[in-house]
């Protein structure tokens, strides 16, 4: 076997998964993956990074995908490139992309596309709709609350949200559930106080830190976090989270603890998401066991055996091994102010240097820990961790073209005032902040 056999062969369960699941006919699935083979054979040569095999082949199979929809959507007279194909969903480390909307359009019947895409996207009335396709007013009616209900059931996020809302409120933290009640987030400031990041002539300090990566909280029993999202530049709270650990849990067999984290908006706190996490912390690490998906009244837990559908948005390390949680400088990723170099490998998170934090008129010696995409392509953070192992402060920086297809600029030209990192000769541009309860 040759080298593209082999890595094949490794990765080839992954890939099938990854198509079939988008496409509902398996001879079409079929015909989509051999056209993925066959692409990947002939463009192997130009692959760099051999470790990249996995995540490059993965991005031709989505793009054979999409190329299926558009020809679909030619045959049906459906100006598919229309549709929001990128969605957003949560995981480690915030806000991820995937694509959600193209995927469940796709599970449609024809009938139910065609009233969905006059009504959404074309905005006709049901009096437009049923001269147009000279059917009465009620057969609409009847026809778009089937196509409705049909969509609901297959989207694999629950929004409760509605058409023409804010396109970022609308794609932000969409996974969970809605329901009503308040939330109580006292502590947390509306707008995130001034800060100063010093660089100290001091070597960087080994630390333990044993928080859930992205969401800031240990996963020990007893433990309590309140957390909230700043804009920048404006510094004003988006969005707060109050987290706890609830219990014992089993996963697989293997133990860890449950928590629960509740968010909302800052300004409204009476629309609340819900989210349930299990977790694991041992001695040399930490790592998410499984995530709470809600599939109408049914409660679906994501584990780490679910392949890339968890290890997409939770997983880290090899196998899912986690974080570690000994941390000490190890020279993976070198920074000089606002110039950041890495190795070329996987897993990129390491120290890069030693700050005093100044926040709200208190000082904090810390270590900078940097986060080199490892969760989401073109996403970096920076999580200043004190002697303690706690977080001081968090800050995301996208890559300038991140996301660019929904946003339709880049970030350097959305957020210009924002601070930029040159990371490997690329910019980076500021996005957000956050801050916890630990240091109120």
């Amino acid at each position: 076997m040759d080298d593209f056999e082999i890595m094949l062969a490794a990765v080839r369960v992954s890939v099938e998964r990854f198509v079939r699941f988008r496409l509902n006919a398996k001879a079409d699935a079929d015909d989509v993956l051999q056209e993925v083979y066959l692409t990947a054979y002939q463009r192997f040569n130009q692959l760099k990074k051999k470790d990249s095999f996995k995540a490059w082949i993965l991005s031709i199979a989505r793009n054979k995908c999409n190329d299926y929809f558009r020809k679909r959507a030619i045959q049906f007279e459906i100006p598919i490139d229309g549709l929001a194909e990128q969605g957003f969903s949560d995981g480690r480390h915030g806000v991820s992309e995937v694509y959600t909307v193209r995927d469940t359009w796709e599970l449609l019947g024809d009938k139910d596309k065609q009233i969905l895409y006059l009504y959404f996207w074309k905005e006709m009335s049901q009096a437009e709709i049923a001269k147009r396709l000279d059917i009465p007013v009620g057969t609409v009616k009847s026809r778009l609350h089937t196509a409705k209900q049909e969509f609901k059931s297959k989207y694999p996020y629950r929004t409760g949200r509605s058409k023409g809302e804010n396109a970022r409120e609308q794609s932000s933290f969409t996974s969970g559930f809605y329901k009503n009640g308040g939330i109580s987030m006292k502590k947390l400031p509306e707008w995130l106080p001034e800060y100063k990041i010093e660089e100290s002539s001091e070597s960087p300090f080994a630390v333990k830190w044993e928080e859930l990566m992205g969401w800031l909280l240990v996963p020990k029993l007893g433990e309590k976090l309140s957390w909230g999202i700043y804009d920048m530049p404006s510094r004003k709270c988006s969005h707060v989270y109050d987290m706890e650990v609830i219990g014992k849990a089993k996963v697989h067999g293997i133990e860890g603890v449950e928590l629960t984290a509740r968010e909302s908006s800052y300004s409204d706190k009476i629309e609340v998401i819900d989210r349930t996490f299990v977790a694991q912390l041992t001695d040399t690490h930490c790592r998410y066991l499984a995530a709470l998906t809600n599939d109408g009244d049914i409660r679906n837990y994501i584990t780490f055996l679910d392949g890339d559908e968890f290890m997409l948005n939770w997983g880290f390390g090899e196998d899912n091994c986690g974080n570690e949680t000994n941390l000490s400088p190890k020279g993976d990723i070198v920074r000089n102010g606002t110039v950041i170099t890495s190795a070329d490998k996987e897993f990129m998170l390491d120290i890069v240097g030693r700050y005093t934090v100044t926040i709200d008129g208190k000082s904090y010696d810390t270590v900078c820990v940097m986060d080199m995409e490892t969760y989401n392509c073109g996403v970096v953070s920076e999580q200043f961790l004190d002697q303690n192992g706690k977080t001081i402060l968090w800050r995301r920086f996208n890559r300038d073209d991140w996301a660019i297809d929904y946003y339709k600029k880049r970030w350097s030209e959305q957020l210009p005032e924002n601070e930029q990192l040159m990371i490997n000769g690329i910019t980076y541009v500021h996005w957000y902040d956050c801050i916890t309860d630990y240091i109120l």
